[in-house]
């Protein structure tokens, strides 16, 4: 150990107690960021530590990676430098409920499944629900503003989030938004963290909306011939009354992998509500379906978690495709494309209504990767759609943008909020878009 690391052992150590911090080496490395191992990992049991220790990382201008369960580490660039990995898994505790508000308030520790269990007991839910979702934080989920099939409805994290509790760079704890569902007062801080990546701020209570699960749900499944007819199929359900929870997009290899059949292209919808409305909206997407072309089946609950699997692929390399809703097909026609001509195929789902699509496939070499990337990218741009790279291997992120393009008075509304709440790049430092 460095004349220097001593006394911030130390220090750390008085905050947290020797117990929460660790430094032997096998955990260090394990917790490697990009092949970057910290000096030092923490875990705080109170925010009041969080505020502490990164007053503390302030003043020696440590760099600090703020974890929860992990599960996002490949998304972004990899890290500029790191020497503390601030592990906030024992922030877990339910701080406060109101069912009857349908509102409740969480530490950011805390894992999905355990606040599904807490709110499942009075029918309700956090309408979440990203590949892997019950081993995920909340703090990861807002951080990296994660979502799945249930955005068609009930939006994402950003639709959901009413207030936040937060340490900034400095040790500072700072609130913002509301407890309750309205709230016209102030600046909306939650918006401005959910997505950021951990580069703003460290957060540690969430306050979020939830909605009662619904009386009675089903789902369908429409299998097409071509993508064409599949996008027909899904302009008239957004173009009708038929409010559906979920219309997921699937490809061949999509389809396979959910053990759903075979067919070019699908879309499955799921409607849930009074079980009467069910089955009369049932009735329309029927009909769209037939006038299609299309083959329909109904499926099982089972479904969503099959499918939830099939896009938790291990080792590939996922992308998210923008595009609009008009383009859903040719977008996915092109994805096919680009990732056939790097010698792979990819597995395609994603939320139709919306334009959202999600790309897996095997991992190949970074210049393969950046040339699909690349020809999507440039695809897309006419319409104002865009790539991320979801998650990739360091060399991979390294050697390609995982961001794209921004517009430059959008990065530089970035940059000025980067400089107001970390000026001394201790967050997350370089992992943001343009290496903020």
């Amino acid at each position: 150990m460095s004349i220097l690391a001593r006394p911030i052992q130390g220090a750390l150590a008085a905050i947290v107690g020797r117990e929460a911090l660790v430094d032997d080496t096998a955990a260090r490395v394990s917790a490697a960021v990009d092949g970057l191992v910290p000096r030092w990992i923490v875990r705080p049991r109170s925010l009041e530590h969080v505020s502490r220790v990164l007053a503390l990382a302030w003043d020696a201008e440590l760099a600090v990676v703020p974890r929860g369960g992990g599960n996002a580490l490949a998304l972004g660039h990899p890290p500029s430098r790191l020497d503390l990995v601030l592990d906030l898994r024992r922030l877990d505790r339910v701080v406060e409920y109101n069912p009857d508000d349908l509102t409740v308030t969480v530490e950011a520790g805390t894992t999905m499944g355990a606040l599904a269990a807490r709110v499942g007991a009075r029918r309700q839910l956090l309408p979440l629900d990203p590949a892997g979702v019950e081993r995920r934080t909340l703090g990861g989920l807002a951080a990296t503003d994660a979502s799945g099939p249930l955005r068609a409805r009930y939006g994402t994290m950003r639709d959901l989030l009413l207030g936040v509790r937060f340490v900034q760079a400095d040790g500072v704890m700072t609130w913002g938004g509301a407890k309750v569902v309205k709230s016209v007062s102030g600046y909306d801080v939650p918006k401005l963290m959910v997505g950021a990546l951990g580069t703003l701020g460290v957060l540690g209570e969430l306050t979020l909306r939830l909605h009662p699960e619904p009386e009675f749900e089903a789902t369908w499944l429409a299998v097409f011939t071509d993508v064409a007819a599949a996008q027909a199929f899904v302009a008239r359900l957004v173009d009708s009354t038929v409010q559906p929870s979920r219309v997921e997009f699937l490809n061949r290899a999509g389809l396979a992998a959910c053990g759903a059949g075979d067919g070019p292209a699908a879309v499955a919808v799921s409607i849930g509500t009074a079980e009467e409305a069910v089955r009369a909206q049932g009735e329309t997407v029927a009909r769209f379906a037939r006038e299609a072309g299309a083959w329909l089946r109904p499926l099982g609950a089972s479904f969503w978690a099959a499918h939830a699997e099939a896009t938790a692929l291990d080792g590939a390399i996922v992308l998210s495709v923008g595009t609009l809703v008009t383009l859903v097909g040719e977008t996915a026609a092109e994805t096919e494309r680009a990732v056939a001509a790097a010698g792979v195929a990819a597995t395609l789902t994603g939320a139709a209504t919306l334009g959202s699509l999600r790309a897996a496939f095997p991992a190949v070499e970074p210049r393969a990767v950046g040339t699909l990337v690349e020809r999507l990218r440039a695809f897309l741009a006419p319409v104002g759609g865009g790539v991320i790279i979801q998650r990739a291997p360091a060399a991979v992120r390294a050697a390609v943008d995982p961001w794209g393009p921004v517009e430059p008075g959008a990065l530089s509304l970035m940059r000025g909020l980067k400089d107001e709440f970390d000026a001394k790049r201790v967050l997350n430092p370089g992992r943001f878009v343009g290496g903020l």
